[in-house]
């Protein structure tokens, strides 16, 4: 599937780490977007708000009051953490519904690095801010003392799986659902099936917006409650 492949900018079969490719037009084409939503659309500051105000706005509350209403107020510090996340995460994924286009969130170089910085941003404040204690996290203080010790490794395995299916999650979705609609598509050049074939499609398409937004949703909220942890590390 041409959606999924890496590819020079500018010819040559050969990548290296500083070849421009079809990712880093997709990335930037992201970031563009970003700013002509969070950055021009809300700069006139109209009292009767635009679209793009309106869309800027919403987005900013909605990311701010989850971030309090996870990691409460003292939590508000990563909130521009957490919304360019969303930011990128939804932005990505929408334009990787765009036809021939590339879908930045469906390759694992992309969500496995941004799991690890939140996984390492987690991981450094914790200890910054509440030093030893943070390794309360794993001891599991309410349950019976011969169980806490079994369930501090359960807890310390389960803590070191966070980036892994933190990555996974996002990037598996987002490449099943391209995959079945190639799949449907290619079923369209067939005459008897071809109506069903586009219906598929359609609603697959449909149900890819839907999927888009959740999955950026999904990977905001865990990020609010591994930050909730680095937080409030007690058990």
């Amino acid at each position: 599937m041409d959606q999924f492949i890496v590819k020079p900018l500018f010819g040559g079969d050969t990548i290296a780490w500083y070849t421009p490719t079809n990712v880093t037009l997709w990335m930037a084409i992201a970031v563009l977007v970003i700013f002509g939503l969070l950055v021009m659309g809300p700069s006139r500051r109209a009292i009767v708000p635009t679209r793009m105000q309106s869309i800027a706005e919403m987005t900013y509350g909605f990311i701010h009051k989850m971030v309090e209403d996870i990691c409460g107020k003292e939590g508000l510090k990563f909130f521009p953490y957490v919304m360019t996340l969303f930011m990128f995460i939804v932005t990505a994924n929408f334009l990787g519904l765009v036809p021939m286009s590339f879908t930045l969130t469906s390759h694992f170089a992309v969500t496995v690095v941004l799991a690890l910085l939140v996984f390492l941003t987690v991981t450094i404040y914790g200890f910054i801010k509440n030093g030893p204690a943070f390794l309360g996290l794993f001891w599991v203080s309410s349950a019976p003392l011969g169980l806490r010790p079994i369930l501090a490794v359960i807890e310390l395995i389960s803590y070191f799986v966070r980036p892994v299916s933190h990555s996974i999650r996002l990037a598996g979705n987002l490449m099943a659902g391209h995959a079945v609609i190639k799949v449907f598509a290619g079923f369209a050049a067939l005459t008897l099936v071809s109506p069903v074939s586009i219906l598929a499609i359609t609603a697959m398409y449909g149900l890819e917006l839907l999927v888009a937004f959740v999955q950026a949703y999904v990977f905001t909220i865990l990020t609010c409650v591994y930050l909730k942890d680095a937080l409030h590390p007690s058990h």
